[in-house]
């Protein structure tokens, strides 16, 4: 019998976010639910990442409000999120408090498979959503954050889905955010997992340096169970290798998949136009569907390529583009060779930048830089050397334990300071999680007239 391959679709989440800045309203996705239903799919991810910040910051959506809506026209199909572990969907560190509930309600509100994952790979700050996730009766899918380094070698990778696998995880998951896994790499990681762990491996990547497509069938090859990617409008570049490719080119290769072919073209039609209406109006930038195998030699996420182009060109600096680049690298090796994954990709763009834009390393240093040194985002992967932890926070020690142990609950704060527009603990968290723009999305929501600045009317007599 054939290898069965499964596919989970990220249109609806990491798709549109990596090619649309997360810009897709609900609007064009409610008509195409009950076909995408039907397709066969393992599971949608639909939920996660920047969706929650977009939906209140510029679309104006209650992002539980759309959750509820995508579950109830897809009854026949697994909705999946990502959580970056302790940060849940920000860039620091929250209480376990907030985590255990905005699992709970992510799981009530419709979602069952919520991928975890720390920027660190530190397992500590995965603890409180993995059994949060496993008490309200989700699935636990533990990611590892795949990068490059001289410490991030095959054994590593190994050990650290060992470790996993015994805290609980439902299923693994090698999350390659910057398209950097080799073919060869994927084929030994995951033959290599598989062969010290017994649940499902999915692997996900994108094809920023133009290799995706290479390293999937790989990493089938090596017995991956289930593979992400887009369907063909939202698919390449930044974003994932193309549905209904992959499909045909398994079957050709005498794999068994679960996606009916016929129906993965129809929904390729459905979201052509709205594809290329991101493109017309200016909402699809042409650059993130470039090829950049530059991400392979700086192992550089390609948004963070555009991101730092974009911070230069503001300053007026975009000449000096390659030393920048050569210096993320650097500052990456000073900090212990985080992998580039939000946070922390932001953080070492950033410092990589100021360094540059300077003239002396480290003369310039924003609080995110200082914070994980002081160990506040978790430990490093490779401990800081004496020179640079000095540098960076002077005489301080860093803190060993895990940072949300720091940390007091946070809930009946977040419900005193929402009061005047929380409705329900979904609005608390909202408020929670994204203070200023979760404060003007409920204004508004009941105030029609919220955000309408005070008009001056000059009278003349």
């Amino acid at each position: 019998m054939s290898q069965t391959v499964k596919v989970m679709e990220t249109v609806l989440r990491d798709g549109q976010q990596s090619l649309i800045a997360t810009r897709m309203p609900i609007a064009d996705m409610l008509p195409i639910l009950p076909k995408m239903d039907q397709a066969g799919y393992h599971a949608l991810e639909v939920w996660g990442g920047a969706t929650f910040d977009a939906c209140i910051r510029y679309l104006n959506e209650d992002p539980w409000e759309r959750l509820r809506q995508i579950r109830a026209l897809t009854p026949n199909t697994k909705l999946q999120m990502l959580l970056r572990g302790q940060n849940i969907l920000g860039y620091k560190n929250y209480a376990d408090d907030v985590v255990e509930t905005f699992v709970q309600r992510s799981i009530e509100n419709g979602i069952d498979i919520i991928r975890i994952f720390d920027a660190l790979n530190d397992v500590r700050n995965l603890e409180t959503a993995v059994k949060a996730t496993k008490k309200y009766g989700g699935h636990a899918q533990m990611a590892i954050a795949y990068t490059i380094s001289d410490f991030h070698t095959v054994d590593y990778y190994v050990d650290l889905a060992k470790e996993m696998a015994a805290m609980g995880a439902d299923s693994l998951c090698i999350k390659d955010m910057a398209g950097i896994l080799t073919p060869n790499r994927a084929y030994e990681l995951v033959s290599r997992i598989k062969a010290e762990t017994t649940i499902p491996l999915e692997v996900h990547t994108h094809a920023t340096a133009g290799m995706a497509e290479m390293t999937y069938l790989k990493a089938v090859e090596a017995g991956a169970d289930i593979i992400d990617t887009a369907i063909s409008p939202f698919a390449g570049g930044t974003s994932q290798p193309a549905t209904e490719s992959m499909l045909v080119a398994l079957d050709d290769l005498g794999y068994t998949t679960t996606v009916d072919q016929n129906v993965a073209s129809e929904l390729a039609d459905y979201f052509s136009p709205i594809r290329d209406r991101f493109r017309d109006t200016g909402g699809l930038n042409p650059k993130v569907k470039d090829v950049q195998p530059k991400s392979l030699l700086y192992q550089v996420p390609g948004g963070m390529l555009s991101n730092l182009l974009a911070q230069l060109k503001d300053q007026g600096l975009e000449s000096r583009y390659q030393e920048v680049l050569e210096e993320v690298p650097r500052v990456r090796a000073d900090l212990g060779f985080p992998p580039l994954v939000t946070p922390l990709s932001q953080m070492v763009g950033t410092q990589a930048l100021m360094n540059v834009i300077s003239g002396e390393r480290y003369q310039l240093v924003p609080n995110e830089i200082k914070d994980y040194a002081r160990g506040l985002y978790g430990r490093p992967p490779v401990a800081i050397k004496p020179d640079i932890l000095h540098q960076l926070i002077g005489d301080e020690i860093p803190i060993t334990v895990r940072p949300a142990d720091l940390l007091a609950p946070q809930l009946p704060e977040f419900e005193r300071n929402s009061a005047p527009y929380a409705h329900n603990i979904d609005d608390v968290l909202i408020y929670g999680l994204f203070p200023e723009p979760g404060r003007d999305f409920l204004g508004r929501r009941d105030d029609r007239f919220y955000d309408v600045p005070m008009q001056t009317i000059s009278v003349s007599f």
